[in-house]
Parts: structure tokens; C-alpha cells; sequence
């Protein structure tokens, strides 16, 4: 497969180096595949027909590493990433939640971080020096790429996260590593450390000394093992509601999960389309709704994971559809903090099921559509909490589909939160428990490129 950069469409690199590279440090762009092909589904079914989640992982990585990491070695890296499983849970007729955290770090991250450590462990095995990995966090990223990446020889990883702007837990995750992982917390947003991070990269002089790559969303490695999920989900939601359109529900930040749900339908998974939910940094469902791209300063919420206001995806999707496309693919919807704890209460008092903040942004926004929201789209005004006057294509048909919501961290750890919502808290998981006993080690750092430069190179 050959992959090419989003800001110089002559540029042509291999997985191997795609990967590696984390991002053009020519151009500042990031790798996207020149093609999606399709898989043939029946490959990935069981005798019974349902979906197996390691074979579509397989047969979705595939073509993406065709020539660079033989069959036989693709089996065993996947095998060896997923020891567990996404999990859909019908929580009302027709609604569904796709629990995506049961991997090591309670979060959906776990799917993408474990197969690129993997990856990048298989191509980094003959280098003679260290790969560094920086990478920049708004919650779950950095616990998940910390844990896949823990004592793996070749590799150090460096983590920025922005102090004061996380969940107890969450940091908790990301301060406690030793060894090869360490843990910076910058006195800023998550845009600063993304910032941060996005300059290192096209630094001339960090890059003669070292070999970089990134670990979040920027990364094509980390990108495509997260459409395992869509697949594996989509095929089991088609069986269970056959001749109903299956509409996925996604708790957007970064877009990077997002855009793994866009080369899983270019694939093959059967999605009409898609519902972007995010906070109340709205920068993309704006964008749907006066094709203007607006970056901004992030703002702080309840749903942190998605507290970003220059999106580095909106560079991917931008690239693979036209905004016109884009409009008739996605309804855009977003909601307050006020919203979230509503959502939250809303969703435990009517289904029994506790959501995450994250989710529950979904799954408002979902219950929206399927009361007719897009049938209502007049004198919206996009200032407020609600759909974005976007009606795409599959519209009419949203109060018969079946929706898939995705669930992307245990809502343990945002227990406060919970709390705050239904008035319990809900049971932490033992792996998360054993967290708490452990010593902070984080770093202190200024938002400050010249200071994190002089740490990277006095401390890689």
C-alpha cells in the first residue's frame, strides 16, 4: 500500500515509514492510504454468521501492510494486541452501545495504541537506536499508548497532558509509569501540548538527533486498527436489524475515531452514516454548518477527552471528502456541560445503563435524531446546544435505523461526574484500583517551546 501526505499529494511513502514518521516533517501533513480497498465480509464470519473480531482485524489490516509485514507475523501482532474484545450492548430497541473499554487501560485508545506498538516494535527490531514516541493528550490517549508501549525494547515514549485538565484517574494513568515512559504535565491546554508535539516534529534540529514519531490520532497506525471496531459492530448490528440503516454515533475530539469509522464504510462495514457529538468545542460542527473553518482556543468541559479546538483529523477528512459530501454523510451535534449531566441521568433513568460523559453526549445526541431533530432544522441557532441545520442524506429513514452508540471509556473514570448525574458511583474496575496506591511521577513543564525543546534534547 502506498500512502501520501495531505498537503503534497506527490508524496509516496510505505506503511513502514508512514508509520514510523508519524507525520510529513516536510510539509507538516499527515499520511493518509491512497485507496481503501473493500474486504470481502464473508472471510470475517463465523459458522453461525456472526462477525470475528480478530479475523476482520486481520483482513482490515491487510491490505495496508501488504508486502511489509508477512501474513503469518500480521496473525500473531493482532493476536498478541487483543486479548480482549468491543462488546455491543442493546440498551433499548434498536439503540446500542459498542463498549469499547475493556482493553488494559478502560478506554476505546487500547484497540489503536496496542496494534502500533506492535507495529512499530516489528519495524524498530533491526534500528540500532531508540525510537522516540511524543504524544499529546486530552485524556485517554496517553494511559493507553503508556501502557502499549511499557518496557518495549527500542522504544521510549514521552507523554504531554495539560495539568489541572484531566480526571483524578486519568492522571493517575499517565503519572505512574517508569522505566521507558514518562509523563509531562504542561502547564496549558491539550492544544498547547499538541502544539508542542506537532513542533518537535518539524524541528530540523531535534530531528538529526533523534527519531521521532507520534502516537496519537496523527498516526496512520494508530488510525487504522481503530475501524476494527466499526466492522465488527456494524456487521452485528446489520444481522440483528436487517433492511435497517445503521447510523454510528461518535464522541468527537480530535476526529480520529471518527475518521476510523470513514475507512471502515470505504471498506466495506455497513454504515449509512455517521453523528458527530461533541462538547462544546464545536469547531467541526460549525464547519458542517457554514463551511468555514474556524481553529480555536479549547474549552474546558466534562467530556475532556474531547476538549480540542483545532482538531488534527478535520486535515484527513477534509482530504478524503468534499464538505459537500461531508454534509450528506454526517449530522453534526453538540452539547454543554449542563447537557452532559442531564444526558448522563437521562440515559440511567430510561435504560438502567450508566454512560460515560463522552457517550452520553452520543447518546443525546441520538435520542435527538431519532425524535426528529433533522426534521426540524429551521432557525437553528448553531450558538446553542443541539444538531447542527445539516440534514444528510440518510435523514429520513433515522427514526427506523438502528443506532450504535460508541461507549469509549469506562465511566469509572469519571466517577465524580457519574455521581454528580445519578447519584452513585459507579464500581471501579481491580486494574484501575491498583493505580491509586502508586507514586506520581510526572514532570513538571512550561508551555514553553524553547524550554520542552532543551528537555527533549537533554533527556531522549
Amino acid at each position: 500500500m502506498t500512502y501520501t501526505d495531505t498537503r503534497d499529494t506527490g508524496a509516496k511513502v510505505d506503511f513502514k515509514t508512514a508509520v514510523m514518521n508519524g507525520m510529513s516533517s516536510a510539509t507538516g501533513g499527515l499520511y493518509v492510504p491512497v485507496e481503501f480497498p473493500k474486504i470481502d465480509v464473508s472471510k470475517i464470519l463465523k459458522a453461525d454468521g456472526s462477525p470475528d473480531f480478530l479475523k476482520a482485524a486481520f483482513e482490515m489490516a491487510k491490505p495496508y501492510v501488504q508486502g511489509e509485514i508477512p501474513d503469518k507475523d500480521l496473525e500473531a501482532l493482532i493476536k498478541d494486541a487483543y486479548p480482549f474484545e468491543p462488546k455491543l450492548v442493546q440498551i433499548e430497541d434498536g439503540t446500542y452501545v459498542l463498549e469499547l473499554f475493556h482493553g488494559p487501560t478502560c478506554a476505546f485508545k487500547d484497540f489503536g495504541a496496542r496494534f502500533m506498538a506492535r507495529a512499530m516494535s516489528y519495524f524498530n527490531k533491526d534500528q540500532g537506536s531508540n525510537l522516540h514516541i511524543l504524544v499529546a493528550t486530552s485524556g485517554d490517549t496517553g494511559s493507553a499508548v503508556g501502557s502499549a508501549f511499557h518496557n518495549v525494547p527500542g522504544l521510549d515514549v514521552t507523554i504531554l497532558y495539560p495539568e489541572g485538565k484531566i480526571s483524578p484517574l486519568q492522571e493517575k494513568q499517565l503519572s505512574t509509569f517508569t522505566g521507558n515512559v514518562r509523563a509531562l504535565r504542561v502547564k496549558g491546554t491539550f492544544d498547547d501540548c499538541q502544539k508542542l508535539v506537532k513542533t518537535a516534529f518539524t524541528d530540523k534540529d531535534l530531528r538529526q538527533k533523534f527519531r521521532l514519531s507520534s502516537a496519537n490520532s496523527i498516526n496512520i497506525s494508530r488510525l487504522l486498527p481503530q475501524g476494527f471496531y466499526y466492522m465488527f459492530a456494524s456487521l452485528v448490528a446489520r444481522a440483528e436489524n436487517p433492511g435497517k440503516d445503521i447510523i454510528v454515533t461518535v464522541p468527537s475530539g480530535n476526529f480520529g475515531n471518527l475518521t476510523s469509522g470513514l475507512i471502515a464504510r470505504e471498506m466495506g462495514a455497513p454504515i449509512k452514516g455517521f453523528v458527530a457529538a461533541t462538547n462544546s468545542n464545536r469547531t467541526i460542527p460549525d464547519w458542517i454548518a457554514t463551511a468555514e473553518y474556524k481553529a480555536r482556543p479549547s474549552v474546558e468541559t466534562y467530556a475532556n477527552a474531547m476538549d480540542v479546538g483545532a482538531p488534527s483529523n478535520y486535515e484527513r477528512i477534509a482530504f478524503m471528502y468534499s464538505l459537500e459530501e461531508v454534509r450528506r454523510l454526517f449530522a453534526a451535534y453538540w452539547l454543554d456541560n449542563e447537557g452532559i449531566i442531564k444526558s448522563i441521568r437521562a440515559c440511567k433513568d430510561s435504560t438502567g445503563y450508566t454512560i460515560d460523559p463522552h457517550g452520553a453526549v452520543a447518546y443525546k445526541a441520538w435520542k435527538d435524531i431519532k425524535n426528529g431533530a433533522l426534521d426540524a432544522l429551521e432557525g437553528i441557532d448553531i450558538t446553542k446546544p443541539g444538531i447542527t441545520p445539516n440534514r444528510p442524506e440518510w435523514a429520513g429513514s433515522a427514526k427506523n435505523a438502528a443506532g450504535v452508540i460508541l461507549e469509549t471509556a469506562d465511566p469509572a473514570k469519571f466517577s465524580a461526574i457519574v455521581k454528580d448525574a445519578t447519584g452513585s458511583e459507579p464500581p471501579i474496575p481491580e486494574r484501575l484500583q491498583k493505580l491509586m496506591a502508586l507514586p506520581d511521577r510526572s514532570i513538571p513543564m512550561e508551555n514553553n517551546w524553547e524550554k520542552f525543546k532543551a528537555w527533549l534534547s537533554a533527556n531522549l
